[in-house]
């Protein structure tokens, strides 16, 4: 099993998409890259901590590639918004890879730039790409598995389902079955 954290705006979404993907394993929701021990949610959307609210997925290299993995990251989310997905904005909401490896970190940094030079979008990409620090604050118990749990909540609906459904009609062959 391989671990990674990545940022791409509102866990919720986040967790959502990557739960579905064939060779994923875990996924949990919490909060990454600040500065401060234990973080609540309260905090960290105060955007004082300097957290980033994240995923840490494991999975399966034999049934996912990271390479595969960061193709369904980049996709998912716009990368060219610095600190904002959407309406949700601040630097807890930034994207980011917070690399487990060094060779999660030469992957990365190639899909990047091969993103760059390809022209696929129209502005640079601001993911940041920074070693993962052994600090992932698992968030709160309420905010585990929250769209399965919450699917009618008003968010759920008009955010995290929009996305979900993109995301099974773009990746419909990297589907769990």
């Amino acid at each position: 099993m391989q671990r990674v954290t990545l940022g791409s705006g509102c866990f919720w979404c986040v967790e959502a998409v990557f739960q579905q993907l064939k060779g994923v394993t875990s996924v949990k929701s919490g909060y990454s890259g600040g500065k401060i021990a234990s973080p609540t949610y309260r905090e960290v959307c105060s955007g004082l901590t300097g957290h980033a609210e994240v995923v840490q997925i494991e999975y399966d290299e034999t049934e996912l590639s990271f390479k595969d993995l960061l193709e369904v990251f980049f996709k998912t989310h716009d990368p060219t918004t610095l600190n904002r997905q959407g309406a949700d904005a601040g630097t807890q909401y930034r994207s980011a890879i917070f690399y487990h490896t060094n060779e999660q970190k030469v992957v990365a940094e190639k899909v990047k730039a091969d993103l760059e030079a390809s022209g696929a979008y129209d502005a640079p990409i601001v993911t940041e790409i920074t070693a993962f620090d052994n600090k992932f604050y698992e968030a709160e118990e309420s905010h585990q598995n929250y769209y399965n749990n919450n699917p009618e909540q008003g968010y759920c609906r008009m955010v995290v389902q929009p996305k979900v459904e993109k995301f099974k009609k773009v990746f419909k062959d990297k589907l769990k079955t």
